[in-house]
């Protein structure tokens, strides 16, 4: 899936439009911890985010997390503009997605201007967590390397603290593979940080599709999952990659069992994040996702 892995690293959404049909989504039956990673709507997003808004309160949606801020701005609003057209459609943001840099620890102590903007913006909204969803390469090389790295994440998680806020990350498939002394990258980011300031935000599929189990890491470190990316993905034949996203229900993720143990796992928001969808527009597809969702969660 290359799509959210190029846009992490800066690339611009697409700009197609919503249709006409997306538009008329019937409201469901809200689920107050079930929230919306609106990377699934990047394209719309990128066009018509006011108007995308909408659409997802009117797909069931109370929560939602963005995947779009910059310069101050969240989707090009400032984030008292993004505030009022949240409220103004019944939604909430507990969480959202920005890159923390290695750079952006000055000295070794202090977070640069850009990082607590970024931060103090977040509580502006009202957010809960600030969520990383990536780690350039060079910060995973080996297990030092990526040790001092998680030093930064729990110096990110007392500035977020200072906000009433915790710091969080969100994994892909790499962090299952192992470093060059055979420990498991997830696991040195969850015996280096500190629970009190980080918590990880458990892509299901990504934790999944290379052969992991996400209630192995659920048993071995109860309560560190305050969030779960709740995707699901299904074998490809074609493509450079072996998995593409589907709609919950549709792939190899077991979501009964993962919701059986989101207690023992501390989730206490479910995020729905689908990146590829087949013959379906991207609304209809997370209104499925959902629906799909709020029924097994019944």
């Amino acid at each position: 899936m290359t799509s959210r892995r190029s846009f992490l690293r800066g690339m611009a959404a697409a700009t197609a439009s919503l249709s006409a049909a997306d538009l008329l989504a019937i409201p469901r039956k809200r689920a107050e911890n079930i929230s919306l990673q609106l990377y699934s709507l990047r394209d719309a997003m990128g066009r018509e985010p006011v108007r995308t808004l909408e659409a997802v309160a009117k797909a069931g949606y109370t929560l939602v997390e963005h995947a779009g801020y910059n310069n101050g701005k969240f989707y090009g609003m400032t984030p008292g503009e993004f505030k009022k057209v949240l409220t103004g459609n019944g939604l909430k943001m507990p969480s959202g997605h920005t890159v923390l840099q290695p750079a952006m620890l000055v000295g070794g102590s202090f977070f640069n201007d850009q990082w607590k903007q970024t931060v103090a913006d977040a509580a502006q909204l009202g957010q809960q967590y600030v969520i990383s969803p990536w780690m350039p390469e060079e910060v995973y090389k080996n297990a030092d390397e990526l040790t001092k790295f998680m030093r930064v994440f729990n110096k990110a998680g007392q500035l977020c603290q200072q906000h009433g806020m915790k710091f969080g990350y969100h994994n892909h498939d790499f962090e299952m593979s192992k470093l060059p002394d055979g420990q498991v990258i997830y696991e040195v980011m969850l015996q280096n940080t500190d629970p009190k300031l980080v918590t990880m935000q458990m892509d299901v599929a990504w934790v999944t599709a290379p052969g992991s189990d996400p209630l192995y890491w659920f048993s071995k470190y109860p309560g560190r999952f305050e969030l779960l990316h709740m995707k699901d993905v299904r074998a490809t034949s074609g493509g450079q990659h072996k998995y593409e996203s589907t709609e919950i229900g549709q792939g190899i993720v077991k979501f009964p069992e993962i919701l059986k143990h989101a207690a023992q796992a501390g989730a206490r928001y479910f995020v729905v994040e689908q990146e590829e969808y087949g013959n379906k527009t991207p609304l209809e597809a997370v209104t499925i996702d959902y629906q799909q969702l709020s029924k097994l969660m019944a």
